[in-house]
């Protein structure tokens, strides 16, 4: 059994993005599974097992929910849910409807949740919401929100809209952390997202705590900021774990919006990181900072950086990976467990490392693939830092999935072993050996599961030719497309590092050379200058926890000098 029950907080359109996708990655897996459940984090819709829906509160600015189809706000049994089930009707703009706005949703309610202001209140089909699996949507160029490629029903208390800003065009944003602040004061705002806390919660069987998926580019780093310090007030004890999003960022020369996307997210580290349990900035950016540096890239796959439908399906695969720990049907560790393991001495960020896919190469034993791999990890961060290598890792969850206990046959009996992890008979035996030997000193936790990531549509089809349908390397392209790729292999590593004082004090040293005066605009909208300053200093106090004592001057020097 599980150790109980999470509920899940999306804040932001790319959160939405990330989420879309790993409710998809938990829907495809095989139901029963004597591995992972996906109990802790899907519940049976009106207790039919057979309609699972996320234990979710989406929170999603006007016009950013997209054409939800019918069904994908799943009613419930009456006991559950008394309410009828919203199906928003948007009007189209001056010149027709728009590509991202078309047709029925359900779901979509207006803020209260009761189908107020501009929407129609019709009986909803109980049915899934069908996609299009076309060619076109494996491209991801009909992908506009993240509602286009989800393929689970949600509870009609789900989806919160947020009437005061749009999602798109050039005025009405939430581009301030201010405003996610102020937002999250609201009398009205806060007593519906308390409401709807108070229903998942009081379901649980045994709450674990709460997963947090926040942008944190945009205003909504302020409104997670609330959000956190509202779970941390009223749930004591229970487990907070925030993941801070941001997509890969274009155009870069515009100043004003540059220097937005710096000050909420440094805001948004300080204020997440001080309510959670663990705080775990996640991007396929190279950097957070002002000097902007390439997209990171994955050997196996071949993924369009401008398109947020790639890019948050990479995290997703991570995500589904990371969490693993509390997840296992086998575990008595919750996400509580999982955080204490690397949040001592005041370290409360880490830094997600990923193989998506791990590179097992087909019909080779693991230690033939991680003897390989002595030096050079074959893993990528995905947490914005130009530091790609780990100088010093002071603990680690590690989670590797999708290997097959055949593949774990070391060496023929009677035979000298190749390597000292060809001495080692079991998967979790080599990769602890593995681990001790790369990280000697270090603090790791890991967990093998034979469970791949499934990426069947509306998963992106983006691998290379040269992995098979389960996601193994070949010697050469096989005969059939990437479309073909049913699930993969994948490495995750979560750490409490060294690399986090790169990242974090090079944040702190990008906001000492703004000249804040320039842009008051940020400050009026309810960011005060000494609580900016406070912010940033509690910034460099944070990245003080990472520093080893072996090179960090020299480090701080360089960054200087930049």
């Amino acid at each position: 059994m599980a150790a109980g029950e999470a509920v899940t907080l999306q804040l932001g359109p790319y959160a939405g993005c990330v989420g879309s996708h790993w409710w998809g990655l938990q829907a495809a897996a095989p139901r029963g599974s004597a591995e992972l459940g996906s109990g802790p984090l899907l519940r049976a819709a009106g207790g039919r097992e057979e309609s699972r829906t996320p234990r979710l509160i989406a929170l999603e600015l006007k016009g950013g929910v997209g054409s939800l189809g019918r069904g994908a706000a799943c009613p419930e049994a009456p006991a559950a849910w008394r309410g009828d089930v919203a199906s928003y009707v948007e009007q189209p703009a001056a010149g027709g409807a728009s590509p991202r706005d078309r047709g029925r949703r359900t779901g979509d309610a207006s803020s209260d949740g009761k189908g107020s202001s501009g929407t129609s209140l019709q009986d909803a089909s109980s049915a899934p919401a069908q996609l299009d699996v076309s060619q076109d949507v494996y491209s991801g160029s009909s992908m506009q929100v993240w509602s286009d490629y989800l393929n689970v029903q949600l509870h009609p208390r789900s989806i919160y809209v947020i009437q005061q800003y749009n999602h798109n065009g050039e005025s009405g944003r939430l581009e301030a952390f201010g405003q996610g602040e102020r937002l999250l004061q609201e009398h009205g705002c806060v007593e519906e997202l308390e409401d709807r806390l108070h229903f998942y919660v009081e379901e649980c069987d045994y709450l674990q705590g709460f997963q947090v998926l926040c942008d944190l580019h945009s205003g909504f780093s302020g409104v997670g900021a609330k959000v956190t310090e509202l779970l941390y007030d009223e749930y004591s004890g229970k487990g907070i774990l925030t993941w801070g999003l941001t997509p890969v960022m274009h155009n870069m020369g515009d100043s004003q919006k540059n220097f937005y996307r710096l000050m909420n997210t440094a805001l948004g580290i300080v204020h997440l990181s001080s309510h959670s349990s663990l705080f775990c900035p996640m991007s396929l950016n190279g950097s957070l900072g002002l000097k902007p540096q390439p997209p990171i890239t994955f050997p196996y796959i071949n993924y369009d950086a401008s398109l947020n439908y790639h890019s948050s399906a990479i995290l997703a695969a991570a995500l589904d990976t990371l969490t693993v720990p509390y997840r296992l049907c086998s575990s008595r560790g919750s996400m509580m467990h999982l955080a204490e393991t690397l949040n001592f001495s005041g370290r409360k960020v880490a830094a997600v490392w990923a193989s998506v896919p791990f590179p097992a190469v087909y019909g080779h034993s693991l230690p033939d693939v991680l003897h390989t791999y002595q030096q050079d990890l074959p893993w990528k961060l995905l947490s914005s830092c130009r530091e790609q290598n780990v100088s010093c890792c002071f603990a680690q969850s590690v989670v590797l999935r999708g290997i097959c206990k055949e593949g774990h046959i070391s060496s023929c009996p009677g035979k000298q072993p190749t390597s000292p992890l060809h001495a080692f008979e079991t998967a979790e035996q080599i990769l602890q050996q593995y681990l001790h030997a790369v990280f000697p000193g270090a603090f790791s936790t890991f967990h093998v599961l034979e469970q791949p990531c499934m990426t069947r549509p509306p998963y992106p089809r983006f691998f290379s030719p040269l992995l098979t349908r389960q996601g193994f390397l070949l010697d050469k392209p096989s005969s059939y497309s990437a479309a073909a790729v049913e699930s993969i292999p994948v490495l995750t590593s979560l750490q409490s590092s060294s690399v986090l004082h790169t990242l974090l004090y090079s944040l702190y040293k990008d906001l000492q050379k703004l000249n804040t005066r320039r842009w008051a605009s940020f400050f009026s909208a309810g960011v005060e200058q000494a609580d900016f300053h406070e912010a940033v200093e509690a910034l460099r106090t944070l990245s003080q926890c990472y520093e080893t004592g072996f090179g960090d001057d020299k480090s701080e020097d360089e960054t200087d000098s930049d």
